[in-house]
């Protein structure tokens, strides 16, 4: 084990993910969730040396903090101690303001909490989680990674909507994109195994999880992706709606439904769930479809179909593609998913592999297919968001 342990937050609304990382190789010694914060169910539970214990949190009070307190211990009794370099914070929406990794200061919260109406449900909650580590870990350096800093090398017309320019002058409303941290990990793996330098790479990096999104990446840089302004935009995901007609809104609010009605069905009673009425989770729209359920096929078909159109939109932007990343929890893991939108994407020539296709699920990677038309391969790499903000927050250590 290195002298480059950092210890990783993910702070969400009612949760908080933590690893304790060698930045250099990737390893976690210690990794865990705590969950349900706010209810009588809150807990918090960690895997250390291929152990798993949990541990219920006490009702009342601030439950990150009391997290954060756990995680504390659990790290010191680990006997770290000069090991330990830094703090990672993934943050999720940046603005404009953060194209890269931040050393944290009143300032830069500031600046993070002055977001929260790009990302209210979660720069209050990644706040909360900084606030708390600074606390517990005074003397070390806090570093906020975003996930919307790699989507800042979009050109204009990639990131400007068709609406009045007051609104992005005004507002700040024009696509921001997520994910960033795993686009940009993958695109840089998927380099490194193709002997590519990745200021020469093209790729186009499709994240299939419960969120979902799309990235094209010209010379190793973000130039467009189907996140926008929300992460609500662009591919169809586990409860999310995705591109939508927003003259919806209107008709639905001309009906008699609320605001919150609206926004809650987009956000919460859409996606796989909305389309099945059945489950938000891939693996139950498969297992569903296989018992002859209507919707959950249908579910399968318009996202794999969505899936495919971005893919081949993303084209345009590129002067040429190396390769089709799938990476996430289900671009990593479901072959059928994966196997459906390759036969989409016939007239682009990919081939499947049928045995490497298999063979690249639960943790292993590979090359999945190829096009002799493009000169291109199909691949999956596994992501590690983690390792991202790991190795980012201990260059603030040197």
């Amino acid at each position: 084990m290195s002298n480059s342990l950092v210890l990783v937050l993910n702070a969400g609304s009612s949760s908080l993910k933590f690893a304790l990382m060698d930045a250099q190789t990737g390893e976690a010694i210690l990794s865990g969730l705590g969950e349900c914060f706010g209810l009588e169910d809150a807990r918090i539970s960690w895997k250390r040396d291929g152990e798993k214990q949990e541990l219920m949190l006490e009702e009342g009070g601030n439950h990150h903090e009391k997290a954060v307190g756990i995680i504390v211990e659990l790290v010191e009794s680990m006997n770290v101690g000069e090991q330990l370099v830094a703090i990672g914070h993934r943050v999720v929406h940046g603005g404009e303001k953060f194209a890269d990794a931040t050393l944290l200061n009143d300032a830069v919260i500031e600046e993070i909490e002055a977001m929260s109406d790009l990302a209210p449900l979660h720069n209050p909650a990644n706040v909360m989680g900084i606030r708390a580590a600074m606390t517990a870990f005074p003397s070390l350096p806090q570093v906020a990674v975003f996930d919307t800093a790699f989507h800042q090398s979009m050109p204009q017309k990639a990131y400007t909507g068709a609406i009045a320019n007051e609104l992005y002058t005004d507002y700040g409303i024009r696509r921001y994109g997520f994910h960033g941290t795993s686009h940009y990990f993958v695109s840089r793996e998927a380099a490194k195994q193709l002997n590519k330098n990745i200021d020469e790479a093209n790729f186009i990096s499709v994240h299939l999880g419960n969120g979902a999104s799309v990235c094209a990446v010209r010379n190793g840089q973000s130039v467009d992706t189907s996140m926008g302004f929300t992460p609500l935009s662009g591919l169809m995901m586990g409860t999310r709606c995705g591109d939508l007609d927003p003259g919806i809104i209107e008709f639905l609010l001309k009906k008699g439904w609320s605001q919150e009605q609206v926004f809650d069905a987009l956000n919460k009673k859409s996606g796989f769930l909305g389309v099945s009425g059945l489950t938000s989770d891939a693996r139950g729209i498969l297992e569903a479809m296989d018992s002859g359920h209507e919707g959950a096929k249908l579910a399968f078909e318009v996202f794999t179909y969505r899936v495919s159109k971005y893919i081949g939109s993303y084209l345009i932007p590129l002067d040429s593609l190396d390769a089709i990343i799938f990476t996430g929890g289900i671009g990593e893991n479901s072959l059928p998913i994966r196997r459906e939108i390759l036969k989409n994407l016939k007239l682009l020539g990919f081939v499947e592999d049928e045995a490497g296709n298999e063979a690249a699920r639960f943790g292993n990677g590979g090359i999945i297919a190829k096009s002799e038309m493009l000169g291109a391969v199909a691949m999956v790499v596994p992501t590690n968001e983690e390792f991202v903000i790991a190795s980012q927050a201990e260059g603030f250590a040197k």
